[in-house]
């Protein structure tokens, strides 16, 4: 081989090896990359909705600790005060959730009958994802398969329990009934309804259940496998089987109290909860503009292999998940200021946790600047079990933003453990809320959940610190239309799926915005439009200043408008002769709104500038007829139904223009897309209202509703109200259906038949999708057995297609009937 052929092979060959050490960093680093929080949805026990209702009680004096509710019958039932006697609990208080029973059905697309035997974990788990979404800024559309997944923990199902002791349950079953309380349906609900194509995975650990869905989550973001995940955990009791088998134990405190390190602890309190986070790549999470709430350094997970007893904690065990998390993260022990522990309050275990503690970051750790904080949210609320996890990690989230430490317990002056030994430990109980402690160059918070199953879990957070600093300022500044030109408009959108949601809405959110610090607006009003779903009913209204914004929503009513079916994505583009001015006006939209330019704008017309400026919100724009130059606008746009002026003869007034044309268009039903109008810099805001849930009773044994109008929606007998009539006075349905009083009769019979299979309660809307309102495979084969019934024909399969809406499918069923229908009076007693 010549000298240079040799040159030419080292030179590929150290290329191709330069080549695999960089594939090998990346893939190292993606293995460890860290991982940002950006959504939170709650239900806690004393009422607890929100994560700023949860902080503020947190900061607070008290517990959450309550009497057995009056919803709880079976509970209530096993209670003997003293000690453990057979079939009964000596426990009558823990952390229960109030209303467990409501939920908006309709919202999801689930029937009445559906959500009466749907578990209320899976019910909750619904609502908190959806408003962790919310709260992330991530519209979820149901066709959009957005590659996200789902990681649940979940320990009992008491309420599937509670069907299956009832009298009448086996007459009962119907294909729902399977559906309702199974596990694995928890995770896979809500990958359906929101239409997430990531993995969709329940986990059952017992009380590290939620953690160890957090690791698994984690997993999963690092390999590529989703780009987005929900993780949450629930837990709602109902039967007395647990909580009797607990007390013959001697494992639950007499008084629903778990006061964990103090000398009182006496076993632990039981609780009731539901939580979500939403987690991203923190890369991702920094180029989409999303909330970054707190960042998840590390997460292991392992078991305590053998020990003294399946359900006895393991030392050894506890610290070697803790070391684990701590090299996943890349973070030093001495750096964790603080670990929200797991905390029960029994005799055995706390003395265990808190001696694992302090070998891995209290003593364990000579370099740490301040003695190790250790606290528990179970004091406060109850152990939340499968859902404990999720608890104390939305509680540290809190504690990190705010760099404040809740008191561990609402005990503030008992004494601690003394089988604990504090003197020889660099451990601290806080008894009040206290500042982080000085001497950390960062934020840094442990979370531990020890499952009764033997399955530890431990997690590492630290506070969330931007590279750049807070982008806000660069997006206030980006916010001027112009020097000394005052501040740039704003357009909000609000809509929800029924007009009194809407309205809640727009008081909710009229509210936060007089609220509004400055240089926060126009975040909101990004999110607003950026982060919600459209729905039917919609709102939109522009303005420069959250004051103005705010009181605009407030006279929106007569705004408020049903959005049409069939989105006017076309609209036509009218300019006038005055290219000057049209110049004018179209440099002061692309001044206010900076991330609409283009490189290419400067050599084209303002008309092809105009057209790629509307294709970016997701209209077709069509050259129109040219605008007198008497005229009073020099740019108009107009659509099927509609127009709005782009400029008028005050460039200056472009920018609110083309707000108040974008505003009509999304009143008039378009789906429009706004991240054009987002500033450079703008981080969306993560605690906007959320949407307003329409709830109601959704419990087993409800009576069942009478017949319910049909309204809404075009096509035949559409808007009528029905009553119980259709078809002949023999209700035999063998009259004439061919002509028009026939389809009539048929379409009402529909509307009736689907009413009484899904048990709905209120107006059945016609504009919607089978899917939409609550529909499923299931309904639309018992709809066709009625159809069968009453009309003695048999329903091909692909008539009843349940993409349409309910008022074409309605009619679509009636004519096939009336082709087709058998109208041979039946034989009297055939």
């Amino acid at each position: 081989m010549e000298t240079t052929d040799l040159r030419r092979v080292i030179e590929q060959q150290l290329a191709l090896s330069q080549q695999l050490r960089s594939r090998i960093r990346e893939l190292e680093d993606a293995r460890s990359a860290p991982l940002a929080i950006v959504g939170m949805g709650l239900r806690f026990p004393g009422g607890l909705n929100t994560p700023e209702d949860y902080w503020d009680f947190l900061l607070g004096d008290g517990d959450a600790v309550s009497p057995v509710p009056e919803d709880r019958p079976g509970l209530r039932a096993v209670h003997s005060p003293g000690g453990p006697r057979p079939g009964r609990s000596y426990v009558d208080r823990a952390g229960f959730l109030g209303s467990v029973d409501r939920f908006d059905p309709a919202f999801f697309g689930i029937s009445q009958r559906e959500a009466e035997v749907l578990d209320p974990q899976q019910r909750l788990l619904l609502a908190t994802s959806w408003e962790a979404m919310e709260r992330a800024g991530i519209p979820v559309r149901r066709h959009d398969r957005l590659r996200a997944g789902v990681f649940i923990g979940l320990m009992t199902s008491d309420y599937g329990d509670r069907l299956a002791h009832r009298e009448d349950t086996r007459a009962a079953i119907d294909p729902y009934y399977g559906t309702g309380g199974g596990h694995a349906m928890a995770a896979g609900r809500i990958s359906y309804v929101m239409g997430l194509s990531g993995p969709a995975v329940t986990m059952d650990t017992a009380c590290s259940s939620s953690l160890v869905a957090l690791h698994g989550a984690a997993r999963s973001l690092r390999s590529g496998e989703c780009r987005y995940a929900l993780v949450g955990g629930a837990n709602v009791f109902f039967s007395p089987d647990l909580m009797v088998s607990l007390c013959q134990s001697r494992a639950l405190a007499p008084d629903g109290r778990s006061k964990a390190f103090l000398d009182s602890a006496d076993g632990y309190g039981r609780g009731e909860g539901v939580g979500t986070v939403v987690l991203m790549r923190l890369a991702d999470a920094e180029a989409e503009g999303r909330p970054v709430l707190a960042v998840l350094r590390g997460t292991a997970v392992n078991h305590d292999g053998a020990s003294s007893g399946l359900t006895v904690p393991n030392g050894p065990a506890q610290a070697e998940v803790v070391r684990a998390a701590l090299a996943d993260g890349g973070i030093g022990p001495e750096e964790v200021g603080y670990v929200e522990a797991h905390g029960t309050g029994t005799s055995l275990g706390d003395p265990i946790e808190a001696g694992a503690l302090d070998s891995v970051l209290g003593t364990g750790a000579p370099g740490r600047p301040a003695p190790l904080a250790l606290g528990t949210v179970k004091a406060r609320i109850g152990h939340l079990e499968s859902a404990a996890g999720i608890a104390g990690l939305i509680k540290v989230v809190l504690m990190l933003r705010a760099g404040r430490i809740p008191a561990s317990s609402p005990e503030r002056d008992g004494p601690l453990n003394h089988l604990i030994p504090w003197r020889r430990m660099k451990l601290h109980v806080p008894r009040r809320a206290e500042d982080w402690p000085a001497g950390y160059g960062r934020r840094v918070a442990g979370i531990s959940a020890l499952g009764m199953s033997g399955t530890n879990a431990h997690a590492v957070l630290e506070d969330y610190r931007p590279a750049a600093g807070p982008a806000e300022s660069a997006a206030a500044a980006a916010t001027a239309v112009g020097a000394g030109r005052g501040s740039r408009p704003e357009l909000v959108t609000l809509s929800a799926r029924h007009p009194e949601s809407l309205a809640a809405l727009a008081e909710r959110t009229a509210a936060h915005l007089r609220g509004l610090p400055a240089g926060r607006l126009a975040a909101a009003c990004a999110t607003l439009r950026e982060g919600r779903v459209a729905f039917e009913h919609r709102i939109a209204v522009t303005g420069t200043g959250a004051a103005e914004l705010a009181d605009a929503l407030t006279r929106a009513e007569e705004t408020r408008r049903r959005a049409g079916k069939m989105a006017p994505a076309a609209v036509r583009l009218r300019l006038g002769p005055d290219r000057v001015l049209v110049e004018k006006g179209l440099n002061d939209v692309l001044t206010a709104f900076p991330s609409l330019r283009s490189d290419d704008d400067a050599t084209q017309e303002a008309g092809t500038v105009f057209r790629r400026l509307l294709a970016g919100f997701g209209l077709r724009a069509e050259e129109g007829r040219p605008l007198p130059a008497s005229a009073a606008n020099v740019a108009e746009l107009s659509w099927d139904g509609g127009a709005a002026p782009l400029l008028n003869r005050d460039p200056e007034a472009a920018p609110g223009l083309l707000l108040e044309a974008l505003a009509e268009l999304y009143r008039a039903g378009c789906d429009l897309r706004f991240p054009g109008l987002r500033a450079p810099g703008t981080v969306l805001s993560g605690d906007l209202p959320t949407y307003p849930f329409r709830d109601r009773s959704c419990w087993i044994g409800e009576p069942l509703p009478a017949a319910v109008p049909v309204t809404g929606g075009a096509g035949a007998g559409a808007g009528e109200e029905t009553g119980n009539d259709a078809g002949d006075e023999t209700g035999n349905g063998t009259g004439d259906e061919t002509g028009d009083d026939g389809i009539t009769a048929i379409t009402a019979f529909l509307g009736e038949e689907l009413v009484r299979i899904m048990r709905t309660e209120e107006d059945l809307d016609t504009g919607l999708t089978f899917l939409d309102a609550g529909g499923d495979s299931f309904t639309a084969m018992q709809l066709t057995v009625g159809i069968e019934e009453r009309y003695r024909v048999e329903i091909p399969v692909d008539e009843v297609d349940i993409e349409l809406p309910l008022s074409e499918l309605f009619g679509r069923l009636a004519r096939y009937i009336a082709e087709n229908a058998d109208h041979t009076p039946e034989e009297a007693g055939s």
